[in-house]
């Protein structure tokens, strides 16, 4: 790709960036003067989620998966052989812990 069409490529971008910001702002200032309602967007936790093959794939003991994500030690072996599952607010957490542990980490983080 030339330098010329490349720098058409960004300077078409430009103005579409701007004015999504600028839409996204007018949309916060409206929702902050409680003259528009944002929308409300449902989410639902897995219905199944397998702690073991999470914990594994971070290469993590349980004791240190507990630690590291503050869980209790003795639920991250009973959700592991089974004798408990992980409820709605546990499965949600162990779903970001599959796909963005650092997202987790960096929540946790201590100042």
């Amino acid at each position: 790709m030339t330098s010329r069409i490349r720098t058409a490529n960004k300077q078409a971008r430009k103005p579409a960036v701007g004015a999504a910001l600028i839409e996204s702002f007018s949309e916060a200032v409206a929702w902050a003067r409680g003259e528009v309602e944002l929308p409300v967007r449902e989410y639902h936790p897995p219905e199944k989620v397998e702690v073991e093959p999470i914990r594994r794939r971070l290469g993590l003991t349980q004791a240190n998966f507990a630690r590291v994500f503050g869980l209790n030690v003795s639920t991250v072996r009973d959700w592991e052989q089974g004798r408990r599952t992980p409820e709605g607010p546990a499965r949600t957490l162990l779903a970001i812990i599959a796909r963005h542990p650092e997202i987790v980490h960096e929540v946790l983080e201590r100042p």
